[in-house]
């Protein structure tokens, strides 16, 4: 805990308010239930869970199938409700899994509020806040419970997140502060009024790190073939059902597991379920890497990501920096000659005895003493500097002894900060720090100084004199008198160049999108290798055009001066353009544009409120996790886009089967046993290891186009072809008890034509996906070669003729197959 300053004591003799709760009065209100005890669910709850696995409209269907054939027919009919159990197991157990991950790292990830109780100041967890607590607030922290300001100090809000409107409110004591709002810049404390269930801040938290599964390409156009299905497979079953029960005279068991045979496979179960596991294993690999992800769909959208915007600070570059130089100006704007390692300065206006000349070029080691007092007085006036401010204390840490009488906290915006000082001898100042291009006239010699400066890769802050001015007169700078330049050298990532040339080869373009010199961003790119980092563009001389702003953009690659609206409207235009748009940051300037972008993600050093709105969060604060999110969400799409081919091949030909027997008015060849043998082959075992295999490819949209265009060709043949065999083994085979023959032949075939679909959708061919192809083919021929697996599949090839005869019109249905593949990948190109 640290000592909060002792406050004035009032004339009334009550206590300050500034001291928060005591010890007492925050156990009093725990006891009455005044806590902030919502718990943050990072993901579904058990139950949740199991009601999302199990409680799904096919399951019900299957499950009365299920019952149905335990009922009239013998246990090899109903394997396939035994599959179902398995699936939906393994459903539960590796959502459970992600579960138990996600948990665990929104703890880490967790905001821990300050508060003062009994005269000091600590960190506690959000639960713990109670009624009435004073909780400081400073720039980048969440307003996480409402309230009311009891102190502010330049205090400036963004309710945005709350009420849309961009601009920042300034605070003053006595006004109200919402839940879900963030502080952008200054400082302050406010009391906690509304905690709980009657705060926003719960809910909106909760929403911020829930786990979901919806609202992605993916599962929105599984859910659209579904519905599709649904309608085919409603009328196909009424049909077939009454072409089994009444038309045929079959006997009546028989007919009932003939008909479940016909509908079971209609159902593409398998494929919602292998989505949510493929998603449930993606949580659970990135969270071994120290990656939150907060939104599911969020591994889906980085795949698809084309363009990523980066802010430097935080994520390009680590958070510290370095005070390299301190070059004093000269009043004609040049800098003087330092005598000293470290800089040193004239100040303009100094008292007398501190400053000489300010016109002499050389640097005097009072002026360099007097400069440094300036630079440790600003930093100490500050309660919560920023990384450039923090630099500045670490390398000027005496303290001066001077009173602060006013200060101007920094914002992204106004790009400088400042206060006003009384100094030992009774003097006062006012001075300003910030971006010398907004400090500087456009004709000061000293901007020719700080350009060159700017594309070594170093940072530059102006210190400048205002003697005369109010710190929040937006003028103040104008008229400003320049002191000194502060060089500060950041400190790169590491691992930031390895991934920028990741997204290169991945041809992903990356936008470097900063608040600083556009040069001094350049050249920081440029020593990371990223393409294009000569092409600098000012942001300030950007169009408002959307279109215009958006070519803009695009011809460019690294942008500086960028105000936090900008950082939005960028964002924006590139998504007018057609761009899918991933962000970076870690700051509040970047939290509109983190919240506007395709995909935020956030450094887990960074604000509580970019935290908040991200929906990924690097919780090791490595850039060079992002490459494992995107390879992660390639893998789920491109392997769901495979296997979905599997399932809904699957689907087609069923319907087409269930179709044909009604309208040829023959008993529909398959038992379930035969479709749970070729599922579980063709469909089953091969879309578990191929869903869950690397891939590389680069997601690409119209999921439901590019599934479709080959599920419904190659299923419409496997369907016709089977049907074909079936025809021909009842005229060849024509006797009573011959079901058994027809429907070993016709199984044949469609055996041998699903194993050719599953050869095309297994390409690119590697070791293993061979090895998975051969295996299956394998076990069907084991099944056919082992008496007592025939008896169990009730699977029996009579004579020769028959069989080859399915193996022929396999093979030409294959071979039309490989045609049909080929023709609509170039009739439906990607």
């Amino acid at each position: 805990m640290r000592p909060v300053p002792e406050p004035d004591g009032g004339d009334d003799g009550a206590p300050d308010r500034r001291t928060g709760l005591s010890t007492a009065e925050v156990a009093e209100r725990v006891a009455r239930g005044e806590v902030n005890d919502i718990p943050v669910h990072s993901s579904r709850s058990l139950s949740e869970i199991v009601r999302s696995n199990v409680l799904t409209r096919f399951n019900a269907i299957i499950g009365v199938l299920w019952l149905i054939t335990l009922a009239v027919a013998p246990i090899q009919d109903a394997l396939f409700g035994f599959v179902i159990i398995a699936n939906t197991g393994i459903g539960i157990i590796q959502e459970l899994r992600a579960k138990k991950t996600l948990d665990s790292l929104a703890v880490v990830g967790e905001s821990r509020p300050t508060v003062r109780r009994d005269g000091r100041a600590a960190e506690i967890a959000t639960s713990e806040i109670v009624l009435g607590d004073l909780i400081e607030v400073g720039p980048g922290d969440k307003i996480l419970v409402d309230g009311e300001i009891a102190e502010a100090d330049g205090l400036e809000i963004d309710e945005s997140l709350l009420t849309g409107e961009a601009d920042p409110v300034v605070k003053q004591s006595g006004e109200a502060v919402m839940s879900g709002s963030f502080v952008v810049a200054g400082g302050g404390a406010f009391t906690a009024t509304r905690v709980g269930r009657e705060a926003y801040a719960a809910r909106l938290a909760e929403e911020a790190s829930r786990f979901t599964l919806v609202h992605s390409e993916l599962r929105s156009g599984i859910s659209t073939i579904l519905k599709y299905v649904t309608w085919m497979m409603v009328p196909t079953a009424i049909g077939l059902i009454i072409s089994q029960l009444v038309v045929k005279d079959n006997d009546f068991k028989e007919s009932v597991a003939r008909t479940a045979g016909g509908i079971v496979p209609m159902v593409p179960e398998g494929l919602v379920l292998l989505t949510s596991v493929a998603f449930a294993i993606g949580v659970v690999r990135l969270g071994n890497k120290q990656c939150l992800v907060q939104e599911l769909p969020a591994i889906e959208g980085l795949a698809r990501v084309d363009t990523v915007c980066l802010d430097k600070t935080g994520t390009l570059t680590e958070g510290g920096m370095d005070v390299t130089e301190v070059r004093a100006l000269t009043a004609t704007g040049t800098s003087g000659t330092s005598d000293s390692d470290t800089g040193s300065g004239t100040a303009s206006g100094a008292d007398a005895s501190d400053a000489p000349d300010a016109h002499s070029a050389e640097t005097s080691s009072a002026e360099t003493a007097y400069i440094g007092r300036v630079l440790g007085a600003l930093g100490a006036s500050d309660p919560r500097p920023n990384a450039s401010l923090q630099a500045i204390i670490e390398s000027y840490p005496e303290t001066t002894g001077w009173k602060a009488t006013g200060t101007l906290p920094f914002s992204s915006a106004r790009k400088y900060s400042g206060a006003a000082f009384t100094e030992d001898d009774g003097t006062t100042s006012t001075w300003l720090l910030g971006a010398p291009d907004v400090l500087l006239g456009a004709d000061d010699p000293a901007l020719a100084e700080t350009e060159e400066l700017n594309h070594q890769g170093l940072r530059v802050l102006l210190l400048a004199r205002a003697d005369g001015a109010e710190l929040d007169d937006p003028k103040a700078g104008s008229i400003a008198t320049p002191t000194a330049l502060v060089v500060l050298e950041q400190r790169l990532r590491p691992d930031a160049t390895e991934t920028l040339r990741y997204f290169a080869e991945q041809n992903v373009d990356a936008k470097v999108i900063s608040g600083d010199n556009a040069v001094s961003v350049g050249a920081v790119a440029a020593k990371l290798g990223l393409p294009g980092a000569e092409r600098t563009y000012d942001a300030r001389e950007l169009p408002e055009e959307p279109a215009e702003m958006a070519r803009a953009i695009e011809e460019n690659t690294v942008f500086g001066r960028v105000t936090p609206q900008q950082k939005r409207d960028m964002v924006a235009a590139l998504q007018s353009s057609g761009h899918t748009v991933a962000m970076t940051g870690d700051g509040v300037n970047d939290v509109l544009a983190l919240k506007d972008s395709d995909v935020g993600v956030s450094m887990g050093s960074g604000s509580e409120a970019t935290r908040a709105v991200a929906q990924i969060v690097l919780l090791n604060n490595s850039f060079a996790t992002l490459p494992s999110v995107v390879a992660e969400g390639r893998r789920v799409i491109g392997n769901i886009t495979r296997v979905a081919t599997l399932f809904l091949v699957k689907t087609v030909y069923s319907v087409l089967l269930a179709l044909l027997t009604v309208c040829f008015q023959v008993e529909y060849p398959f038992l379930p046993r035969h479709l749970t043998l070729l599922s579980t082959l063709t469909i089953g075992v091969p879309a578990f290891f191929l869903a869950l295999a690397p891939n590389k490819e680069r997601a690409k949209p119209h999921f439901v186009r590019r599934v479709m265009r080959y599920a419904i060709p190659c299923g419409l043949l496997a369907g016709g072809a089977t049907f074909v065999t079936y025809l021909l083994a009842r005229h060849h085979y024509s006797g009573p008890g011959s079901l058994a023959a027809e429907t070993s032949a016709a199984t044949l075939t469609l055996f041998l034509i699903s194993m050719w679909v599953l050869a095309i959708v297994a390409r690119p061919y590697t070791w293993w996906r061979v090895l998975l192809v051969a295996a299956m083919g394998f076990a069907f021929v084991l099944v056919l070669a082992v008496p007592w697996l025939q008896h169990f599949f009730a699977l029996k090839l009579v004579g020769a003729t028959m069989p080859w005869t399915a193996v022929l019109v396999a093979a030409v249905a294959s071979a039309v197959l490989e045609g049909l593949w080929r023709w609509a990948g170039r009739r439906f190109p990607e």
